[in-house]
């Protein structure tokens, strides 16, 4: 057996931002801290923090005022923050600094009169948030065929934004099919889709080639790993998104294969690890790192928990 290895994978740089606030407002402020939804849409990483104390929240009303609340690197809506402030808690927000781009487009494309229509998941809490930046602008659309049933006319201020851990593909044939139904629409002058989730999706894209079956480590409530599983298969290749080595299947290997291994970007390197050594256990797989892109992205900390930390 021979283990493709994709780089890059797994945590990407607001991930890695998300975490390390957290971490620090742990640190800092000590227990509990809460944290409106999952800090990242993965069970390892939320277990553990919950194990540190970390307490995770659906609703603003359940954090007890003038405590510490964290908003997750999946933004929020205004009116979450207004509720924040009303309940006199010490928020840090941790949102991602490619969505908060897709916030503030949205704000001014709604300021300057435009209907929004969004290309996302529905349910998902960036999607949640992104819309909750204009609620009476925005339409959502998860298809092209949904676009086909919008009912805009040709002298509608329409604008396109999109979720930024979508499939590339996906999202350009639904970009292709509003601006063919729709000349008049504008988009964004830069791409919404974050550098990472592009990065993952072009490794599994050019590597899937040369592999019998594709690995994604990744929790399943993560779109970016969806997506990449999803790319996989469509390259007719078996493709299982799991969380770690324990949902691995020995029914999945006959022992000869080529295994293409990857993460989406909010899974920690030690559950790839984790799958790596099972296979070599199992199979004495060898390994071989495949390289598409160096990433060298880096978030700073939020302002609020830099104040707090004080000088490095």
């Amino acid at each position: 057996m021979k283990i493709l290895l994709a780089s890059p994978r797994g945590f990407c740089a607001g991930v890695n931002m998300a975490i390390e606030t957290l971490e620090t407002a742990i640190r800092i402020y000590g227990t509990p801290v809460y944290v409106y939804h999952e800090i990242v849409h993965n069970k390892h990483v939320v277990e553990r923090f919950t194990s540190e104390g970390a307490v995770f929240v659906n609703t603003v009303e359940e954090v007890p005022e003038g405590a510490v609340l964290l908003f997750s690197a999946h933004g929020v809506a205004p009116e979450v923050r207004r509720v924040a402030q009303e309940r006199q808690l010490r928020a840090i927000d941790a949102t991602c600094p490619l969505v908060t781009k897709v916030h503030l487009e949205a704000i001014k494309y709604a300021k300057a009169g435009y209907r929004l229509i969004l290309i996302g998941h529905e349910g998902h809490d960036e999607v949640i948030g992104t819309m909750g930046q204009a609620p009476d602008s925005f339409t959502l659309v998860e298809s092209p065929e949904e676009v086909d049933a919008l009912t805009f006319g040709p002298d509608d201020k329409l604008a396109y934004l999109t979720q930024t851990t979508l499939s590339v593909d996906d999202a350009s044939r639904i970009i292709r099919r509003l601006k063919e139904k729709f000349p008049q629409i504008v988009g964004p002058p830069k791409d919404d889709i974050c550098y990472a989730t592009q990065n993952r999706q072009e490794a599994v894209r050019v590597l899937s080639d040369e592999a019998d079956i594709v690995l994604v480590l990744g929790s399943q409530n993560s779109s970016n790993s969806q997506r990449l599983a999803e790319l996989g298969r469509e390259h007719d290749v078996p493709a299982h998104l799991i969380d770690g080595a324990d949902e691995i299947t020995p029914e999945w290997f006959t022992g000869d294969e080529t295994v293409l291994i990857t993460a989406g970007a909010s899974a920690p390197e030690r559950v790839v690890q984790d799958c790596i050594a099972w296979l070599k256990n199992r199979y004495d797989a060898t390994v071989e790192e495949r390289t598409l892109r160096e990433e060298e992205v880096y978030f700073p900390l939020p302002k609020e928990i830099r104040q707090a930390a004080g000088p490095a």
